[in-house]
């Protein structure tokens, strides 16, 4: 389970069971077990305006260099 937070502030962003040792390019929806900010407009974005990733349907394709997570990957 990795914990995704923003870059810019370290706030929360959501909670995510990361499937693959591969890097997060996107985060598939259905994978996301929480939010603490839910996306506004088809967009996923932090408090301090900073844009974590685009919601695109079944995924939210997040942008590099906007987030860092912790956790372990399955």
């Amino acid at each position: 389970m990795l914990t995704i937070k923003c870059a810019k502030c370290n706030k929360k962003i959501m909670k995510y069971e990361k499937v693959g040792q591969g890097r997060v390019l996107r985060c598939y929806v259905s994978e996301i077990k929480n939010f603490y900010i839910e996306p506004v407009n088809d967009e996923l974005k932090c408090n301090c305006g900073n844009i974590i990733g685009i919601h695109e349907g079944r995924w939210i394709k997040m942008k590099q260099n906007a987030f860092t997570y912790s956790g372990t990957k399955i």
